[in-house]
């Protein structure tokens, strides 16, 4: 687990290719274009046009009847205009709409990427499938992919499915994940990456620690930057009514047997 997507990305990275080098993956691997949430962009900076930049696409989880937008529909910004707060988007049909942006409702920003997926990669979900019943943040393998997109994955669930990335380009590797999307979810062994100089400074604080820790059944290993900082990084309020003090931290976790392994100055390579 890793705090921030900027980390968690990168570190998925390094362990694809590992992967792939260990035959745990197939060497063959394709081309999706896939999307990712721009986390710089709050529901209150969505109301600007100059928070918007060209390229970013656009889905719209309400649409708008005036303006003629069916809800889950995607849109490209082409263009922004600060003084009169209007945002230009090019339909994925080729119509050009402009709009003010206050007007809208249920607006995420995306960027998009490419991902080299292979058979046997871990992959998640990042947004919910209603067509195929699949939740955000959901886990399977590849097992099958070829060139145009075609992917065939077997949830952790058990359940397989078969869909074109085309259709739902919001799919990412799920080595790591974030310590917000893996509530919910255990494992017997975690390794929790903490590197207080590169995360947000809000991301590391007594939630993230007691989440993250709490998903392991018996073993954390953490790897950080500075051991010596570590534990005021997380023991950060986060609100009154939410956070733990370390004593109140190290009361989760002792009854849960974990054994926890810390180390310094480790990084993927």
């Amino acid at each position: 687990m890793s705090p921030d997507n900027e980390s968690r990305r990168e570190i998925n990275q390094y362990i694809h290719r590992a992967m792939q080098e260990e035959g745990k993956v197939s060497g063959e691997e394709h081309r999706v274009h896939v999307l990712y949430a721009r986390q710089d962009v709050t529901g209150a900076d969505r109301q600007h046009a100059q928070n918007y930049a060209k390229g970013d696409v656009l889905r719209y989880s309400k649409g708008s009847k005036p303006l003629g937008i069916q809800a889950g529909e995607y849109a490209r910004v082409t263009a922004t205009d600060r003084e009169t707060n209007t945002v230009t988007v090019k339909r994925y049909g080729g119509e050009e709409l402009s709009y003010d942006p206050r007007r809208l409702q249920g607006v995420t920003v995306y960027r998009d990427h490419e991902r080299k997926f292979a058979q046997g990669d871990r992959v998640q979900m990042t947004a919910p499938y209603h067509e195929q019943k699949l939740a955000n943040r959901e886990l399977g393998t590849v097992e099958q992919i070829d060139k145009n997109g075609n992917l065939k994955l077997k949830m952790h669930s058990g359940r397989e499915v078969e869909f074109n990335a085309r259709q739902h380009p919001h799919l990412d590797y799920g080595y790591t994940v974030t310590s917000h999307s893996s509530q919910g979810q255990t494992a017997d062994r975690v390794l929790i990456h903490v590197d207080s100089a590169e995360a947000h400074g809000e991301l590391l604080n007594s939630r993230m620690a007691y989440v993250s820790v709490s998903r392991a059944q018996f073993d954390v290993k953490m790897y950080t930057n500075d051991a010596k900082t570590l534990g005021q990084e997380l023991s950060r309020d986060v609100t009154k009514a939410t956070a733990l003090s370390q004593q109140e931290l190290g009361e989760k976790i002792k009854p849960q047997s974990v054994g926890i392994e810390l180390s310094q100055g480790l990084s993927v390579r």
